[in-house]
This record gives structure tokens, C-alpha cells and sequence, in this order.
């Protein structure tokens, strides 16, 4: 079981914004903040965003670079996937592969795909259908 995961950000106050109203959606709680990072908590397993310091700045997340691919959470339904994805378009944020949704993931896996403020892709799944 996974006990936490630790993701830089390149800008904290940005990705502060997208994470809370998405993790709070989800059921997760504020966990700990401090002057350079946040986290949240569901269970026992908690997610962490720091600030980058700037001397690292200089080169970019990118998904299909070695390292971290996407994250992938659990929707409580398809009904809150669907909600979710009402939510992003009305945020303005990145939904990918639209034309396919919400089966971008194939036939039998309802799920909404988007990216948050320094383009990581992350991914809401629906229970199987």
C-alpha cells in the first residue's frame, strides 16, 4: 500500500488552487502546509506538493520523460466523474483526449482525463462498469 507521494510543482500558490477543490472532492483533508509545500490526507496514504526550488526551474515536467507518468484516482461513481469533468470544462482546465470521453481509456473504463497547472496528466476512474 502506498504511504505517500511527494510532487515538485513549479509554481505552489497554482497548484494549491487546482489540487485543494480537486483532492476536497474526492474526500481527502488538509494535512499538513507549510512556507513551501502542502499535503493531503485520505486514510493513511497522503499526497505532498513542494515548491521547486528556482535553481531547478530550468527544465520542465514532461510525461513521457523517465519518471512520472500520470496519477490516477478513484471516482466514487460515474455520476462524480461526470460531475468532475462539468467542473474542469467550467474551470477552464485541460481535458485530454475530449473526442473520446469518457472512454479514452477503452470500451469498459469511464474515467475523465486532464492535467494540472504544470501539465502533469492525471486521471479520475469510475468503479468498472
Amino acid at each position: 500500500m502506498l504511504h505517500h507521494i511527494e510532487i515538485y510543482v513549479s509554481n505552489l500558490e497554482k497548484s494549491t488552487q487546482f489540487w485543494d477543490w480537486l483532492l476536497t472532492e474526492l474526500g481527502y483533508e488538509t494535512y499538513q502546509k507549510w512556507d513551501k509545500g502542502i499535503s493531503w490526507k485520505y486514510g493513511d496514504t497522503y499526497i505532498v506538493f513542494v515548491q521547486t526550488e528556482n535553481r531547478f526551474m530550468d527544465i520542465t515536467y514532461h510525461r513521457c520523460r523517465v519518471g512520472l507518468n500520470h496519477l490516477a484516482f478513484h471516482a466514487k461513481s460515474t455520476q462524480q466523474v461526470e460531475e468532475i469533468t462539468a467542473k474542469l470544462k467550467d474551470k477552464g482546465i485541460n481535458i485530454l483526449y475530449l473526442d473520446k470521453h469518457p472512454f479514452a481509456g477503452g470500451k469498459d473504463y469511464h474515467a475523465v482525463f486532464f492535467e494540472d497547472p504544470d501539465r502533469i496528466k492525471v486521471e479520475l476512474v469510475s468503479p468498472k462498469i
